[in-house]
């Protein structure tokens, strides 16, 4: 029997890699939504850099979408998900940023719930991956 070209680099664990144009949208995503971030913190102007956070989370939410988790881990499809959810977070914060543009509260709270769940899949990502392929 010959296996198709596709599922022969396919590991169980981790499943199909996303490409390498994923992963620069995401870190594209990523660095977008910091420089929103951090610019009206600084006393940069906020018009022009609610668009830029808004495209870096639009970004990141469509990639997350369509790069999902294929391989067989139930708990890593799980951190996954919460991922895409942070993904989510970022642009409910872009939309706070656009419906109250003076107040920082709204959009920031997001920001930070956003960001806590990507540092802590950032995390336990690779040490699930690492006690699953343990396993196996």
């Amino acid at each position: 029997m010959s296996k198709n070209r596709t599922d022969i680099n396919v590991d169980p664990v981790t499943g199909k890699q996303p490409s390498r144009i994923a992963l620069m949208g995401m870190t594209l995503g990523m660095l977008l939504i910091v420089a929103g971030t951090l610019s009206p913190l600084l006393g940069g102007h906020v018009s022009l850099y609610r668009w830029i956070y808004g495209a870096g989370a639009l970004i990141l939410l469509i990639i997350r979408i369509f790069t999902p988790y294929t391989g067989k881990a139930l708990r890593l499809k799980r951190l996954y998900r919460i991922e895409s959810w942070a993904a989510l977070f970022f642009c409910v914060a872009a939309f706070f940023m656009f419906y109250q543009p003076g107040i920082m509260r709204d959009w920031l709270v997001f920001t930070l719930a956003g960001g806590a769940i990507q540092i802590y899949t950032s995390i336990m990502i690779p040490l699930v991956v690492k006690k699953e392929s343990a396993k196996n």
